[in-house]
């Protein structure tokens, strides 16, 4: 007996082009060019996923950096003071309290200085 594939095929080209929705032109209409579109994607995503993490801790070491400006001395100076004085925050609150409590901010940099 001849097995027929019609609607396992039907079913994974459906999933295929739902996932490449919004896609311009024969990528969201095409299921070959479906696939390699969400192929892509999915690399684009995940890089982006793992890139996203670095800039953030780039932007939160500038922030640190523009507020210890004011006070002379260097971010590699505070963060290596920071260390040594067993205070353990990491950047992300650093530049929080920068932001949002300058004076805290001041008083955690007399207290390392």
């Amino acid at each position: 007996m001849r097995i027929k594939r019609g609607v396992t095929s039907h079913k994974r080209h459906k999933r295929l082009l739902e996932l490449a929705r919004g896609y311009r032109g024969g990528r969201s209409k095409l299921v070959k060019e479906a696939r390699q579109a969400i192929i892509h994607a999915g690399a684009d995503a995940y890089r982006g996923r793992k890139e996203k993490k670095r800039q953030m801790r780039s932007l939160w070491i500038t922030r640190i950096n523009g507020a210890l400006s004011q006070h002379n001395i260097s971010y590699s100076q505070f963060i290596g003071k920071l260390k040594s004085k067993k205070i353990n925050l990491d950047r992300k609150i650093l530049s929080q309290i920068a932001i949002e409590d300058p004076q805290a901010f001041e008083n955690l940099v007399k207290k390392v200085v």
